[in-house]
């Protein structure tokens, strides 16, 4: 009708009139220097198991810009992480993308300092303060050139940024202790990757679990982040509030991969209420528009004033077609198409800003506080090291050195070398924590793989040799064991051994299995079968030479152990 044609021409030219002065109105800034992200025509897919593949977003076209907070929301299955992976060049390897994403009008890649993602799960330090956390990630992600003083000050000035200052000397917490609220723990996790000014910025569902007043605050932040600093930003969002609603500039509404609407937030109402959607006086927009085009709960909706009913992929066809045919669409793609030709600033690649041996030294720092401060990652397993040293020492209490005893000593170190070793695996759930800590920083660019492990492996040697020289003294000197500091010693460094091969494993384990039970279970299982066949059970000679003797026989630490 022509009344439709009229209305979808009147939400094109506000959608024209906001884009064109949306840089006159917020002049103050340089937009010139800012990220302008464009996609065209973007399509991803994935293997089916069944054959072909399986269309995840198809056809997609929009563009964010400086000074904007530009928001992807739809029912759960539309696509909205997809898109923002996408966007993000972050898709799994398995995915296939197809269409243009340009930056600046180029095609190139998101570089550390310039782009940021922060992911759905706050995956913070728990045993850190929020001031803490903030400076160890300010001295892993700002350059040498600043002084500490300076990156200190930058890490202050962010943590009131995102309205934490009353919190600074909170410890973050998690599920082993108390600490900050669902709000704060996301404005930490944002606080830490905005500390190098990114220019372009991706949140994945930010006020997921938080309550309507955690997520406005949230929300409100980066809104601010986006107004004051000129910053690109893009992020997903399930279902916010009518508040936060309020917040977004553009809105990119999807439903099975498919754009329903994108333009200006507060027009998508009138583009609902044009075509026989209305969104009735007393709810809210959001739901309104996520109920219309939830596919997934079939139902018929009212349309319009004609009383009709239709379903609700009737209703997502009809709301794609009229976006798609509508001067809203052109409008759209002759700004993607506008900024595609401008071809603006390059991204430096700059790589991580901090040296290897700078990372290397702020993660042993920063990890060995986290072990101390973490009861169950080396604390409780020392009392129970001791208390099994105990009962080892008393059971074989001064054994003797005559020939009945040689049993009972080989029985009494196969033990230590075997059951207190094993007993690292109860370390498993802290190593899993600081994996999925090492996932999130690095893929944002904090530091390497070496780095990490290397810090890992530094801050571990003073609890692990803490752990031998103690309950390890107490079952050397009651079972009364060869006399002398030299044999003391030697007893010493290979239970030292014995546990940091141990732990070296169930890193590797935690890295493969991110499970509690799953992992723990993987673990136990690899030791039993190396305890097997460690030449004490069974003698090496008498073990079955495929596979048990060769080459299990020799990959047992267990065999070196016990000789």
């Amino acid at each position: 009708p022509d009344s439709d044609i009229e209305a979808n021409d009147k939400i094109t030219r506000r959608v024209e009139l906001v884009a064109g002065n949306s840089v006159m109105t917020n002049s103050d800034h340089d937009y010139t220097s800012g990220v302008w992200l464009t996609w065209k025509d973007v399509w991803v897919t994935v293997p089916n198991p069944r054959g072909g593949s399986k269309i995840l977003v198809q056809g997609l076209t929009g563009s964010a810009q400086p000074g904007q907070m530009v928001v992807i929301m739809g029912p759960s299955g539309s696509g909205k992480s997809t898109l923002l992976d996408a966007l993000a060049g972050r898709l799994g390897g398995a995915t296939r993308q197809a269409g243009d994403i340009l930056v600046n009008g180029r095609r190139q890649a998101l570089s550390y300092g310039t782009s940021a993602y922060v992911p759905q799960d706050d995956i913070l330090m728990a045993t850190l303060t929020v001031g803490e956390a903030m400076f160890y990630s300010a001295q892993l992600q700002l350059p040498n050139s600043m002084s500490t003083a300076e990156k200190r000050e930058r890490a202050d000035i962010t943590i009131k940024q995102m309205g934490l200052h009353d919190s600074v000397n909170t410890r973050i917490g998690g599920w082993r202790m108390k600490g900050l609220s669902g709000g704060q723990k996301r404005r930490v996790s944002i606080a830490m990757e905005i500390l190098t000014r990114p220019k372009l910025l991706f949140l994945d569902e930010p006020t997921s679990g938080l309550d309507s007043a955690a997520a406005y605050h949230v929300m409100k932040r980066i809104a601010t982040l986006a107004r004051e600093d000129a910053r690109t930003i893009v992020a997903s969002i399930h279902q916010p509030s009518s508040e936060v609603f309020e917040l977004f500039h553009n809105l990119y509404l999807l439903a099975g991969g498919r754009t329903i609407y994108f333009g200006e937030a507060s027009q998508t109402s009138q583009f609902f209420a044009l075509n026989g959607f209305p969104c009735p006086s007393l709810r809210n927009p959001c739901d309104h528009y996520l109920r219309t085009i939830n596919s997934d709960f079939e139902q018929d909706i009212e349309e319009g004033d004609s009383q009709g009913c239709i379903t609700t992929c009737q209703v997502i066809n009809k709301l794609v077609t009229s976006y798609h045919s509508s001067n809203i669409a052109k409008a759209v793609v002759n700004k993607v198409n506008e900024i595609s030709k401008r071809e603006g600033a390059i991204l430096e690649r700059k790589g991580t800003h901090t040296t290897f041996l700078m990372q290397s030294y702020v993660l042993t720092k920063r990890s060995f506080v986290n072990m101390y401060r973490d009861l169950g990652y080396y604390w409780l397993r020392i009392a129970v090291y001791i208390a099994l040293c105990v009962c080892v020492g008393t059971t074989y209490f001064n054994v003797g050195q005559d020939y009945g005893a040689i049993q009972a000593r080989g029985a009494m170190l196969i033990f230590v070398a075997s059951f207190l070793t094993f007993m690292t695996i109860g370390g498993f759930p802290s190593f899993v924590e600081d994996m999925r800590v090492f996932g999130r920083e690095r893929l944002n660019g904090h530091y390497g793989v070496m780095a990490y492990v290397i810090a890992n492996t530094i801050s571990s040697i003073p609890y692990l040799m803490l752990i031998s020289v103690i309950p390890g003294a107490m079952a050397y000197f009651l079972v009364n064991l060869h006399s002398g500091f030299g044999h003391f010693i030697f007893f010493v460094l290979v239970l030292f051994a014995c546990m940091a091969l141990v732990e070296s494993l169930m890193m590797m384990v935690a890295s493969i299995v991110p499970d509690f039970l799953l992992g723990i279970i993987t673990g136990a299982g690899i030791q039993g079968v190396m305890i097997l066949n460690g030449g004490f059970f069974r003698l090496p000679n008498d073990l079955p030479k495929p596979f048990w003797k060769y080459p299990m026989f020799y990959i047992s630490f267990h065999t070196y152990a016990n000789q």
